[in-house]
C-alpha cells in the first residue's frame, strides 16, 4: 500500500497543466465495523492540514460496487500545484496512519487516476450521495460541449448539486475512458430528478447531442468526509 501512496504523491506534485484538476482513487474492502475507526484516523491526520487547491475525500461505495470493495479514497489536486505543503504531515504521522489502516482494511483493490474536465460545485453537506456513470466515448470535445450545455440550460434543476465530467487516464476501470458524476440527497432524490428530466424533450435532445457513447457501468457512493476540498 505504501507504494501506491508514493505513486499518488508523485501525481499530486508533478507539474503538468495549470488549473486543470486531477484525481487519484484507491478502492478498498474495509473489515466489518471499522468505518468509524477509519474516519477517526483520517481526522487525526488531516483535519488541521491546510490543502492547496485540492483535498482528500473518504467515500462509502453503494449500489453497483465491484469486487466486494466497500470504500474508496480520492485525492484531488490542481495540476502544477502541490496538494499540500511538503511538511504538512510528518513522516511519523504518515507512517502511523498507514500502520493503523492495516488493522482496518481487509484488501486494497482497484486504483485509477484522471482529470476533471468540467465541474460544478454542489452543497456537499446536503447532497452527499453521488451517482457515477463510467462511459467510453470517441469524441471527448463534442461530449464536453454537450455536457456543459445541459448543465447551463438546466441550471435550476442542478442547483446545489455537484455535476462533473472527466477522464480515466490510468487504470481505466473496465475499459472506460470517461465518467459523469451527479450528487443528490439520496436515491429517491436522484430518481425524482431523472424522472423529471427524461420527460423533457429539450433535455433528451441535448443528451443525444453529446454524441455516441457506450455505458460501461454505473454505481453510487456516499461522501463520508472531505478534507479541505
Amino acid at each position: 500500500m505504501k507504494q501506491i501512496i508514493l505513486v499518488l504523491a508523485f501525481f499530486a506534485t508533478v507539474s503538468l497543466s495549470a488549473q486543470t484538476m486531477a484525481y487519484s482513487v484507491v478502492e478498498f474492502k474495509a473489515k466489518p465495523h471499522t468505518q468509524k475507526d477509519i474516519l477517526n484516523v483520517f481526522n487525526e491526520t488531516f483535519e488541521k492540514v491546510e490543502m492547496n487547491k485540492g483535498g482528500i475525500t473518504l467515500e462509502r461505495l453503494g449500489n453497483g460496487r465491484s469486487n466486494g470493495a466497500t470504500h474508496r479514497l480520492v485525492w484531488f489536486w490542481t495540476m502544477g500545484e502541490e496538494m499540500m505543503a511538503e511538511d504538512a504531515v510528518s513522516d511519523d504521522k504518515n507512517d502511523a496512519l498507514w500502520a493503523k489502516m492495516v488493522n482496518y482494511v481487509d484488501e486494497w483493490q482497484a486504483s485509477y487516476s484522471g482529470r476533471v474536465l468540467s465541474w460544478q460545485n454542489g452543497n456537499a453537506e446536503e447532497n452527499r450521495v453521488v451517482h457515477i456513470w463510467d462511459i467510453k466515448i470517441d469524441n471527448p470535445t463534442m461530449f464536453k460541449a454537450g455536457h456543459d450545455k445541459i448543465v447551463k440550460e438546466f441550471k435550476d434543476d442542478f442547483e446545489g448539486r455537484a455535476v462533473g465530467f472527466g477522464t480515466y487516464d490510468f487504470g481505466k476501470p473496465n475499459g472506460a475512458s470517461h465518467w459523469v458524476a451527479l450528487s443528490g440527497k439520496d436515491k429517491e432524490d436522484h430518481m425524482m430528478l431523472y424522472d423529471k428530466l427524461q420527460k423533457d424533450a429539450k433535455f433528451m435532445k441535448l443528451i443525444q447531442e453529446r454524441g455516441p457513447l457506450e455505458y460501461i457501468k454505473d454505481y453510487e457512493l456516499r461522501i463520508l468526509k472531505q478534507f479541505n476540498y
